[in-house]
């Protein structure tokens, strides 16, 4: 349907995409973010060379799995920059779904109106970095606006919508003290509604990820990993940083943080 944007990829059944819900995902084409460690960069930057599902398809089978499905989540890509987005997610609505979307949090105005609408039940946000213009493009790409993100994360602490934040963590892009004063920042904004808010941590990998020079910078161990997260999470539950300073990164690691 033209007035849809285009589906680049359909997963029938998810229980991991929602948590708590069985869910299908639709994944639509093309990012207005180039984040290094991207794992969908063929639908971001060459979508004419994945084959677009036919809405008559994607219909026939969601309505298959009304009563096994809870859900639809929409994500990318990213979806906002879409302008038929709001006609699929009114559309998801009239079969019956709840809808979760998957956003970078660069367009607070079209989220600002799917919420005012109804049209979504969940919000996951990509949090790439502290909200600074050198760590948010190095992280996501030289035409990242942190600014715009931090709209939509007001935009989102004035309603009560679940909201699970999504930061992707690897040393040679963020440090562990970068980590943790995103921490505290999002423990600030939203305090007053911890119950219904996440923020999950992921270790990036770097198997085919869209920066080729990042698929030989060495990711941090499972065991790395756990202490970042750990002194990440207490700066979030306790808005501050931890008694004791988090690890910085390993010697040898090559780094892009000292690049504007």
């Amino acid at each position: 349907m033209a007035s849809f944007p285009e589906i680049k990829g359909f997963l029938e059944t998810s229980f991991t995409d929602w948590k708590g819900q069985v869910a299908a995902v639709v994944f639509l084409a093309r990012c207005n973010f180039r984040c290094p460690y991207c794992h969908n960069h063929r639908i971001v930057t060459s979508p004419h060379e994945v084959p677009t599902w036919p809405w008559d398809e994607v219909e026939k089978r969601l309505v298959r799995l009304r009563g096994w499905v809870d859900g639809v989540c929409v994500t990318g890509g990213e979806p906002t920059i879409h302008p038929g987005l709001p006609a699929l997610l009114e559309r998801f609505r009239a079969l019956g779904f709840r809808i979760k979307l998957d956003t970078n949090g660069s367009r607070p105005g079209v989220l600002a109106s799917l919420l005012e609408a109804g049209l979504v039940d969940q919000v996951a946000l990509d949090v790439k970095a502290p909200l600074e213009p050198v760590p948010y493009r190095r992280n996501a790409g030289s035409g990242s606006d942190p600014e715009a993100v931090d709209a939509s994360l007001h935009v989102l602490e004035r309603t009560a919508i679940p909201l699970e934040i999504r930061t992707t963590v690897h040393p040679a892009l963020l440090s562990s003290e970068e980590v943790c004063r995103l921490g505290r920042d999002l423990g600030r904004r939203f305090r007053s509604r911890a119950a219904e808010v996440g923020w999950t941590l992921q270790r990036c990998r770097t198997e085919e990820v869209l920066d080729p020079d990042l698929r030989d910078a060495p990711p941090l161990s499972p065991e790395e990993f756990a202490v970042w997260e750990r002194a990440a999470r207490t700066a979030f539950a306790q808005d501050r940083y931890p008694l004791d300073p988090p690890p910085g990164p390993r010697p040898g690691t090559k780094s892009r943080r000292d690049r504007p």
